[in-house]
């Protein structure tokens, strides 16, 4: 089967529309039109069914639906493998990370890395859904949480860390050497929205508490809220790791929870069944180096 087809196939599937996939590939529609029934002689059967204005997967198209990413996810394994063993690098790293870990942890690490691997570029990718992504293929390497296992991912525990108050130096908690969860109970909190899996976990060990947060403000991302907190707008909860690389870190006093903290679980995540080249085993050396050195 030619891979042509299948790109051509699954924006078609994409799209559910000839015309808008067509666009997208660059081709014209009835050319579109034609290789796609040059794909459904070779398998001797219909893979849409026009009903109307509408297209849709027949069963046969849903089944090749599942195979054709499959395929695709081979023949770039097999040039990444390929262009490995010819130049000794290259290609791409795609690393699915959690929006607070990417705003400070992780870039000293991403500047030794081109440093020793100038030729690959490595694809740093703010995400909510790791697992999902490696599994989508969007991603080749992931930080998250753990998660239940799955024979299709290796997870690799890096570190757990509790999450810990972070205040400005003005505020009336900062003489605190630490404080409880209670004490959080009517505090005025910057923190991400809800769905954010910080502000879940969060969320989650005040409600066995017995209380809700009391959130002032909500942005995405970490380095909005630190610069909320230092201008007193109010305390965020971190994981305790958040301000090692922070330029800024000695304008904040950070607060241990003595009782019942949030505790997050992170691992390394990536496909049990792909290639991994020399740049991608070496990062994942580091990544594993690096938290465990935090």
């Amino acid at each position: 089967m030619d891979t042509r087809h299948v790109h051509y196939f699954l924006a078609v599937c994409k799209h559910l529309h000839f015309t808008k996939a067509a666009q997208e590939l660059g081709i014209s529609q009835p050319t579109l039109s034609q290789q796609i029934r040059v794909l459904e002689d070779e398998l001797g059967a219909a893979l849409f069914d026009r009903i109307g204005k509408k297209t849709i997967l027949t069963e046969a198209g849903k089944l090749l639906l599942i195979y054709s990413k499959k395929m695709l996810e081979a023949e770039h394994d097999a040039k990444e493998a390929i262009k490995q063993l010819l130049v000794g690098g290259g290609g791409t790293i795609r690393l699915s990370v959690l929006p607070s870990d990417l705003d400070f942890q992780l870039v000293p690490l991403f500047v030794r890395f081109h440093e020793y691997f100038p030729a690959t570029q490595l694809q740093a990718i703010s995400s909510l859904t790791i697992h999902e992504d490696i599994l989508e293929n969007k991603a080749d390497l992931g930080i998250g949480l753990i998660r239940h296992e799955d024979s299709r991912l290796l997870q690799i525990p890096l570190r757990s860390e509790p999450y810990e108050l972070i205040v400005s130096r003005a505020h009336p908690l900062a003489e605190k050497k630490q404080i409880s969860l209670q004490d959080i109970k009517d505090l005025p909190i910057v923190m991400y929205p809800r769905g954010f899996l910080g502000r879940e976990l969060v969320e989650k060990a005040c409600r066995e508490q017995g209380f809700q947060l009391t959130t002032v403000m909500e942005t995405t991302t970490a380095s909005s809220l630190l610069q909320l907190t230092r201008a007193n707008i109010g305390a965020t909860i971190q994981p305790q790791g958040l301000l090692c690389q922070s330029a800024d870190r000695h304008e904040y006093v950070v607060l241990p929870i003595t009782d019942y903290p949030p505790i997050r679980h992170l691992s390394l995540i990536y496909r049990s069944d792909r290639f991994i080249g020399t740049a991608q085993k070496q990062l994942t050396a580091w990544l594993i180096e690096y938290f465990e050195q935090l």
